[in-house]
């Protein structure tokens, strides 16, 4: 059985040009980024941001690329923006949709939380329920809308999409009939859309899933209301899953070492390890390890080597053995957390919500080697390309760079 995480098609080396970077594993390669920084310290430029949106940047060539959500009286324009890379500079700035009421969202979510994806001189843009566009890199042209993907949120959206073999696969799971779907992205068109298999009860979720390769082919992995389940990702059916009861999953599921370990119920968190593979329902026979302590709610774990470090809402870092669960160690950092890990620079990256990142040296033994803050909240993931990293606050967007 080949067992492997996906490396997508990039354009060159050093973009990053979806959520957690190019392999979706929060690695960020290249050249080395600042460890200090402040409001005022190697900041390269920092550009106010109309609106408000949690999506991270995506960074394709010289082009920063981001959405936002931008108040118009009771409505919202839903916004897509490209920025210069080396000025700030909003070079293109794009109305996606109106909405003439701005439905009801959780406080600590946006109107505009999905990552952009950027790929081949297209950028993919998803709001969730209020749908998903295309629209040309260079310009902002729109190329596609698709409004056919209805559902009804709960607390909003959060999920990215993801692109593989020319299908952006999308998870809604709204407060009723949840499902998992497939568009195609050339035409826009709705290649797939799968129901959920379990009858939860309660099931609304924010995941954003994981493409995995399983005896050669592409497996979908989407955790979601009360089971784990892996979608065929040419035909959307489903092939194995396993029961857990949860909900209102949001971490992105991350493979390692021929396991998937994703994360089941937010209220009360845990991590459960999966053997890939299998068919039907493998809960009996493929649950590797389980978790409860520190296991996070929001920020996705992140695999560096045979360690996962993770960090829990209320700020409790973490690092085991991602094969068989067994705590290396745990300590408070301080604050509460949304954003995740990023491995950058040979050490772990920890962003709270108010603007203060934690470096932490990868080792079994917990050490604090930095700490950095700028003003303002910090929900998004930080993006890193060619020496710099991008940092979305509530306002700003800055660059972070020599």
């Amino acid at each position: 059985m080949l067992l492997e995480l996906l490396t997508v098609c990039v354009l060159s080396t050093g973009d990053w040009p979806q959520f957690r970077g190019p392999n979706s594993d929060g690695h960020a390669a290249g050249p080395a980024t600042p460890v200090v920084w402040s409001d005022t310290e190697n900041v390269a430029w920092k550009t106010p941001i109309p609106g408000l949106g949690w999506s991270s940047p995506a960074i394709v060539g010289d082009r920063v690329y981001l959405t936002t959500a931008v108040p118009v009286g009771d409505g919202l324009s839903l916004r897509a923006l490209a920025l210069d890379a080396k000025t700030g500079k909003i070079v293109w700035e794009r109305e996606v949709r109106t909405i003439e009421k701005a439905p009801a969202i959780h406080t600590k979510n946006s109107h505009a939380s999905p990552t952009p994806v950027v790929r081949d001189d297209a950028v993919f843009v998803h709001f969730g329920a209020q749908g998903m566009a295309r629209l040309a890199a260079s310009d902002g042209t729109l190329q596609w809308v698709n409004t056919e993907l209805q559902y009804p949120p709960m607390h909003g959206s959060g999920g990215s999409p993801v692109l593989h073999d020319g299908k952006l696969v999308v998870v809604c799971d709204g407060s009723k009939n949840p499902f998992v779907a497939a568009v195609d992205a050339t035409t826009g068109k709705v290649a797939w859309k799968k129901p959920r298999s379990v009858e939860a009860r309660i099931s609304h979720s924010f995941v954003t899933a994981t493409v995995a390769m399983v005896n050669g082919k592409p497996q979908v992995m989407a955790p979601g209301p009360d089971h784990f389940a892996a979608y065929d990702l040419e035909s959307g059916k489903e092939l194995w899953k396993v029961m857990a009861p949860g909900w209102s999953v949001v971490p992105q599921p991350t493979l390692a070492h021929g396991l998937v370990i994703y994360n089941h119920d937010y209220d009360n968190p845990e991590l459960i390890a999966i053997k890939l593979g299998g068919s039907g329902d493998v809960t009996e026979s493929h649950v590797a390890w389980r978790l409860k302590r520190g296991a996070p709610s929001t920020p996705s774990p992140l695999l560096v080597g045979d360690d996962l470090y993770f960090v829990s809402d209320a700020g409790i870092a973490s690092c085991v053995d991602a094969k068989t669960g067994d705590r290396h160690w745990m300590e408070r950092l301080g604050g509460n957390f949304s954003a995740s890990p990023v491995y950058a620079n040979g050490q772990v990256l920890f962003l709270n919500e108010t603007g203060v990142a934690t470096w932490v040296k990868p080792a079994h033994e917990f050490e604090a080697v930095g700490k950095n803050e700028v003003p303002g909240r910090t929900f998004a993931t930080p993006a890193f390309s060619r020496g710099a990293m991008y940092l979305r606050t509530d306002e700003y967007l800055y660059k972070i760079a020599q």
